[in-house]
């Protein structure tokens, strides 16, 4: 990282004036706020696990509702809602939401040695909140991608300070709420971390078949669930899908071919994240923009693939800003990011249901940027490190390094390694 005075990055990682934070804060309020008004149940995507999970508790399968696309365990997970009064719901899964962004974007901050009371901090939130229109679009959904936007981080975070097994439970629990994070399996495998990867495996395994015993059609996610999704859904979501597959065919695209693009791009897509993480350099990039190439190949074959998807990468890469080589400095990567600035009216993409062709456009641009970061990345690192700046390295992994030596790490009051 640098804190040299002539980088912005310095002014960045300083302590934030308390002005800055009131801002913050008055920007998540009114995020929440504005869904606890506007919703009667918490957000349409909540409502749909929480009706499943009343569902279940009547006598009924969850699996009835073709829209309900989780794992057993999810059911579990979300009949404690069933208690709660509509009035709370509103109140408080807008607030969960929030909180699960909040702390995944803190957990990113840590993986890469940023203060958490830094300007940075404060003004990385408040522009994710304010400024990227998948921020509002989550919280008023209520979605549990939520889960996953914090379970990714702190997966990252717990892996650079060595604790992998610790990371496979996270990524496990947060599989079996919503299985969005399962390409992160494939980190285990480069890694060759076979003992946390069978952690990650198990535990949602274990808590699926718990919840699966408990449901009048236990097979209903394989015999229902997955045929749905095979198949592409049906009209009214396939309208808000962002693959390739499902926008290009709206182009006049011929549907195998959609298919062929999206599965060669997913491909190029994950051997460049192999390349990135082959590319050993030191600090948490590596992590970061290897487990986010992973997860946006996955997002560029995956039906359903929605906007709100990009929250559980663009906080982890964004946080990796002070950093010299990171894929956040190039401009491709700030270009993806246009069309999700909210209040701009793009001629003939104002109708809701044609908002699927900007977030495609996001999306691939940010694959494509990502890939190319992973290929090209080494002689720009190469530049980065030869200019003024100072790097510091997370404190796991430099004392682990300093340990194996025999010499005693030691830091000063800023985190900085001496």
């Amino acid at each position: 990282m640098s804190k040299g005075k002539g980088d912005i990055s310095g002014w960045l990682v300083r302590r934030s004036p308390w002005p800055l934070w009131l801002g913050l804060v008055a920007v998540l309020a009114a995020t929440a706020g504005h869904v606890a008004r506007a919703t009667s149940d918490g957000g349409m995507d909540n409502a749909i696990v929480a009706g499943a999970a009343r569902l279940w508790l009547a006598g009924g399968s969850p699996y009835d509702d073709p829209h309900f696309l989780y794992l057993p365990s999810a059911v579990l997970a979300a009949a404690p809602q069933t208690l709660l009064p509509p009035l709370a719901l509103r109140l408080l899964v807008p607030l969960a939401v929030t909180v699960c962004l909040a702390g995944g974007w803190a957990c990113a901050l840590r993986l890469h040695g940023v203060p958490l009371r830094s300007r940075f901090a404060v003004l990385g939130l408040a522009g994710l909140a304010a400024g990227f229109a998948p921020f509002g679009h989550l919280v008023l959904l209520g979605n549990w991608t939520a889960t996953a936007a914090l379970a990714l981080p702190l997966a990252l975070l717990l892996m650079s300070r060595g604790r992998w097994v610790a990371a496979g439970a996270v990524l496990g629990a947060a599989l079996a709420l919503k299985p969005l994070l399962a390409p992160l399996a494939l980190l285990f495998v480069f890694a060759r971390r076979w003992r946390a990867l069978a952690v990650l495996l198990a535990v949602p395994a274990a808590a699926s078949g718990l919840g699966a015993l408990l449901l009048p059609d236990p097979a209903g996610f394989v015999t229902r669930t997955l045929p749905f999704l095979l198949s592409g859904q049906d009209a009214f979501v396939r309208l808000y899908e962002a693959s390739p597959g499902a926008v290009l065919p709206r182009l006049g695209v011929p549907g195998p071919v959609a298919q062929a693009v999206a599965l060669l791009a997913c491909a190029g897509g994950l051997g460049c994240a192999y390349l990135r993480w082959r590319r050993a350099d030191p600090g948490p990039l590596r992590l970061a923009e290897t487990a986010a190439g992973l997860m946006l190949s996955a997002f560029l074959v995956s039906r359903p693939s929605y906007d709100h998807y990009l929250l559980v990468v663009v906080p982890v890469l964004l946080a990796g800003l002070p950093y010299p080589g990171a894929v956040v400095r190039r401009p491709w990567f700030w270009l993806a990011l246009v069309p999700q600035v909210p209040g701009v009216s793009w001629p003939y993409l104002e109708p809701v249901r044609r908002r699927a062709f900007k977030d495609a456009f996001t999306l691939c641009v940010l694959a494509a940027a990502v890939a190319a970061h992973a290929v090209g990345g080494r002689a720009a690192a190469r530049r980065a490190g030869s200019g003024p700046g100072i790097f510091v390295r997370p404190r796991g992994e430099l004392r682990r390094d300093l340990r194996r030596s025999g010499r005693r790490p030691r830091f000063d009051p800023s985190g900085s390694p001496r």
